[in-house]
Parts: structure tokens; sequence; C-alpha cells
């Protein structure tokens, strides 16, 4: 069984595009490549619990076991060693990536504190949308109770789209909720 919002892409959102910017090709149509979930956690040199519990709470949201990243280098002003863990991430594609996604429009950003929409100045040029969430207490599948320390997290949505409209006009389609 496919993700809702995978059915909607190739019923509705793929036909919508084609439409729009007559492609030629349907090969051409962009599409959703992955979606990157990071947290960065310079506390961790100190408490190697907080790393523990974020691991924990990326796999919950994301329903995939996340990877450690290391530092690359040492910067001995933020006293970190090359080698320490500073951060997690997890790569969700395919099924995984569309159920987050859903979950995503539809749940979590509703429950942003005055929430007016998701900004359209955080492309990149070349089809890839960046995010900033500030705490994880959005995400439905958080035991408030649980959490020791409220931690941010980095979200980029990878496509194939070759400018930021295709990509725009693509995330909306899909339910992205932008800005008025």
């Amino acid at each position: 069984m496919a993700a809702r919002l995978q059915e909607t892409y190739k019923n509705d959102v793929f036909n919508a595009m084609m439409d729009k910017f007559n492609y030629k090709n349907p090969m051409e149509v962009p599409k959703l490549e992955k979606i990157t979930i990071n947290i960065g956690l310079g506390e961790a040199k100190d408490n190697a619990k907080l790393m523990e519990t974020a691991v924990e709470e990326l796999a919950v949201i994301s329903g995939q076991k996340p990877v450690i990243t290391k530092a690359k280098k040492s910067i001995a002003n933020f006293k970190v060693r090359q080698g320490m863990p500073v951060g997690t991430k997890v790569t969700l594609r395919g099924e995984n990536m569309y159920v987050f996604a859903d979950k995503f429009f539809n749940i979590a950003l509703p429950r942003v504190r005055d929430f007016k929409g998701v900004s359209k100045n955080s492309f990149d040029g070349r089809g890839n949308y960046s995010m900033g969430i500030k705490e994880q207490l959005i995400f439905p599948e958080i035991n408030y109770d649980k959490v020791d320390l409220i931690k941010g997290m980095n979200i980029v949505f990878t496509t194939t789209a070759k400018t930021d409209e295709e990509a725009l006009e693509l995330l909306r389609l899909l339910g992205m909720p932008f800005e008025k």
C-alpha cells in the first residue's frame, strides 16, 4: 500500500505540473527525491545522554534509525575534537519520505505557535528547500513529559526540479503551507 501523499502526487500533482510548465516528456516533471532531517548537538560533548535521547526522538519522528554525525575538524574555541559526535541525521526516501512529508505538512506544522506558513525564500536556487524547526515538540510522537532538552532541527526537501519556481509549485501542490 502506497503512502497517501505518494498517491496524491501520482494522481493530481503530476498532471498539474505537466499542464502548468508544459513539459514535453513525463520524465521532466519534478518529484521529491529525499528529505534529510538533521539535529546538531554541540552540547553532547559534555553530556553523552543528550545524544542518545536525540537519536531516539529522531528515530520516532522519522520511522528510521538515524546516523550519528562526527566532527570533521578539531575546533579549539568550541572545545571540539575531530571525531567527536556533534549531531544526528536521517535521510528519508521512497515511502518513508512521503509518510513523513504528509505528517509534517498536515499535523506537525499547524502545531507551531503563531504559525502563518513557511517562508518562500528558503530555496537554494537549484530547487531544494531548507527550513529549521525550533522544537521537536510539534511532532505528535514526542512525549512531552520525557523531553529533557528542547532541540531544534533542520529539514531539507531535495527535489529534481531545475528551478525554484518549479520546486515551489511542487511543494505547494503536495500540501506545504507557504506564507500568503
